[in-house]
């Protein structure tokens, strides 16, 4: 029993030297966390950085906010347009049609039925340029990528080559943008000049 006693109270100052040494190491946190407090013009300047930041998005989305806004009210009937341009396709159809149908040809019917196509036509047309939907000029123009699809290419000496010579479908733009490209035949040089031309230059060089 004596000896029992005697390792409790060697234990007892064991366990006092740790608890001091807690206590000791929590001071020492406890003063590096006070060290490490920033100080008010150190907080001033972060709120000032944050405040900034925030200001500079909220501008940001009011920006987008109001191009999106303008980009709606310009372009709001876009695909509406272009689903309209479908009735302008389908006189276009309508009135081949009937041009080619030998039945009708030379008759007093077909002519005034044509002229009513014109008059719907161009009513239409009309209608289209009044809202900033205009037709794509294309005969006559070189190709532009950004406004024509050439679909073919048709021999025609008379033209350079490139030229649009061919209208199968009409383009339309929308304001600054484009609607639908216009479909178009191009202009190139007969395989036969071009045959000529070789046999020309190559017999010059021979000489």
């Amino acid at each position: 029993m004596e000896k029992e006693q005697n390792q409790n109270l060697d234990n007892h100052p064991s366990e006092e030297k740790d608890e001091e040494k807690t206590d000791e190491s929590k001071l020492e946190n406890e003063n590096v966390v006070q060290t490490e407090e920033k100080s008010p013009e150190k907080k001033i300047l972060e709120l000032e950085d944050k405040l900034a930041r925030t200001f500079a998005e909220m501008e940001n989305q009011r920006r987008r906010f109001e191009r999106e806004k303008d980009e709606a009210y310009e372009y709001g009937g876009f695909a509406f347009a272009k689903e309209a341009l479908n009735l302008i396709d389908n006189l276009e159809r309508s009135k081949k049609i009937l041009e080619n149908d030998t039945s009708l040809k030379d008759s007093d019917a077909l002519k005034k039925t044509l002229e009513h196509f014109d008059i719907i036509n161009k009513d239409l047309i009309s209608t289209f340029s009044k809202n900033d939907i205009k037709p794509i000029e294309s005969l006559n123009k070189k190709l532009d990528p950004n406004l024509h699809q050439a679909m073919l290419e048709i021999e025609d000496d008379t033209k350079d080559p490139g030229t649009i010579i061919q209208e199968i479908q009409k383009g339309f733009t929308i304001k600054d943008r484009l609607l639908r490209p216009s479909l178009v035949g191009v202009s190139k040089k007969t395989s036969n000049k071009d045959n000529k031309d070789v046999e020309n230059t190559e017999n010059t060089e021979k000489k």
